[in-house]
């Protein structure tokens, strides 16, 4: 069963009649990707950032584990490289996860001369483990707020140079493409309403990723997975979006959102246990509470059915230092909750987190399109395979931007623009109303549904049923898309889509793709993507 076709665009207009704004390189998304990514670029020309909330909003904010690579003389990019084919469960790109390891070390280093402040021991930087690595490989920041500390060095750059142009509460709806090259954008401008184009030598998509997907998540409200949807819609390919992501250890409290208890928890030792106190991963895999995550995810799924609870426990009571000082975020979100992690177990459950499919690219970053490009969560670089390595995805974002960087550099041409102004598109299709529906419980609909049916564990007959439901949703783009939120829902829907025809034909399981009607991993007949 493959995914039906949605609309080219998700809104009616006339090139010629809607405002037009041009620059040399247009980036989507302020995280790390999109942050570095203009950096790298605003010495060549003008740099339009567009981001659909206020500058510091993305999933880089949120991360907090820290930054995979390999430095020192007690590792390599050797063990790196090796540590993340592994987990990826023979399914990533071996040039690709090259490349991340060994450009990696240089712009970590490069991050740093940027400003951020990775935490240090005796003057040394100082280094902690997580799952299915080798090695001691992950650089942190304040202790757990490495993401914090990385979006604010970065910002703080951006905003203090002249040559890139921050656009806030701008949300991205469609690519503007003609034959196979991109020559830009179309927004929505949320401090007007009003829609704009954006016209540029280069376009680049770091739009991050999807966890609004599911009704459990550690992402941020604005992770709706636009980039990728408008992308797919627009003739790019996109791949792997079977692959999602579930971190087996976020906060469970009924009263508050999911908050990410990071992994660097468990790396510092602690451990594990059902709501009866007994350890379990031991049973699970050899590494326990060390092993990949879509294995902790489902070890912990199986122990909350089998003993018909909503969390398992995290004792992290014992960990050498002391809690507060490793970990002052999650200790202060702890405490306000009335549970201290010093003295009380920590009561966790898995939930969404990383898109680790998207927007197909080579390794320097480049779509099928000309001059559209895309790094970070958005993409499918072949660096995560079928399960990303912990804090892989801060470095793909540096490694990738950079890369897009120095492609775009030396293809640099200014022919390019008198076409932008010769460009004429338009598009009138959408009714002006068909069915009345209230956006915000739709929405909540299609997260409940994606959680269970389309989560940790899968099968043929949830799987055929979510697809139904989604398939009576697309009412939704018969009708006029307005607000932010409109536009959000139906990239969501587009997303669980393409997510759940994906999960059907995988008839496997591998990495995070866990099908219960087909436990076994399948390199004989499976060992392929699904492109789109």
């Amino acid at each position: 069963m493959l995914p039906k076709m949605f609309s080219r665009y998700l809104i009616n207009f006339d090139l010629s009649k809607i405002k037009k704004i041009y620059t040399d390189f247009l980036i989507v998304g302020s995280g790390i990707a999109g942050l570095y990514t203009s950096l790298k670029l605003y010495d060549k020309g003008e740099v339009i950032l567009l981001t659909k909330g206020n500058l510091k909003e993305s999933s880089t904010e949120h991360a907090q584990g820290g930054i995979a690579v390999a430095l020192g003389d007690k590792d390599s990019p050797r063990l790196h490289m090796e540590d993340t084919l592994k987990a990826g469960a023979n399914f990533c790109d071996p040039e690709a996860v090259e490349v991340l390891v060994t450009e990696g070390p240089k712009c970590v280093e490069e991050l740093i001369e940027l400003g951020t402040e990775f935490d240090k021991i005796e003057g040394k930087y100082k280094t902690t483990l997580e799952a299915a690595h080798q090695k001691p490989r992950i650089l942190h920041a304040r202790g757990d707020a490495t993401g914090a500390e990385i979006e604010r060095s970065l910002s703080e750059k951006v905003i203090n140079e002249n040559k890139i142009k921050i656009r806030e509460n701008i949300l991205v709806t469609d690519i503007l493409a003609e034959h196979t090259t991109c020559y830009g954008l179309l927004a929505l401008d949320n401090n007007t309403n009003e829609i704009i184009a954006y016209l540029a030598k280069s376009t680049i998509l770091a739009s991050g990723g999807a966890g609004q997907l599911f009704s459990n998540t550690t992402n941020p409200d604005v992770t709706t997975g636009d980039g990728i949807a408008m992308a797919y819609r627009g003739g790019v390919k996109v791949t792997d979006l079977e692959f999602f992501q579930f971190h087996p250890t976020a906060l469970y409290h009924q009263e508050s959102p999911k908050f990410l208890i990071s992994e660097a928890v468990r790396g510092e030792g602690a451990i594990l246990k059902n709501i009866k106190g007994e350890p379990f991963m031991h049973s699970y895999h050899p590494l326990a509470e060390l092993a990949p995550r879509d294995i902790v995810a489902r070890a912990i799924t199986e122990q909350m059915k089998k003993n018909k609870s909503d969390y398992v426990c995290l004792d992290a009571t014992k960990i050498k230092d002391k809690f507060s000082q490793r970990f002052p975020t999650i200790h202060k979100n702890c405490i306000a909750l009335g549970i201290n992690p010093e003295k009380k177990y920590i009561p966790v459950a898995p939930a969404a987190h990383y898109t680790m499919g998207g927007i197909k690219t080579d390794t320097w970053g480049q779509t099928n399109l000309t001059n559209l490009y895309a790094c970070g969560e958005c993409t499918s670089t072949g660096v995560h395979g079928a399960n990303r390595l912990a804090s892989n995805s801060l470095l793909e974002g540096l490694v990738f931007g950079n890369r897009i960087a120095q492609k775009i550099k030396e293809n640099i041409t200014y022919s390019s623009i008198n076409k932008l102004e010769e460009l004429k598109l338009s598009y009138n299709a959408h009714q002006k109303k068909y069915k009345e529906y209230n956006t915000m419980e739709l929405k909540k609909e299609l997260q409940k549904l994606m959680w269970n049916k389309v989560g940790i564990t899968r099968n043929s007959s949830d799987l055929k049923k979510a697809l139904q439901k989604i398939n009576q949703w697309k009412f939704i783009f018969k009708s006029e898309l307005k607000t932010t939120e409109n536009f959000e829902l139906a990239n969501l829907i587009i997303l669980a889509d393409l997510i759940t025809n994906s999960a059907l034909q995988r008839e496997e399981s591998r990495g995070a793709h866990y099908r219960e009607d087909f436990p076994d991993r399948d390199d004989i007949n499976w060992k392929k993507h699904i492109v789109y």
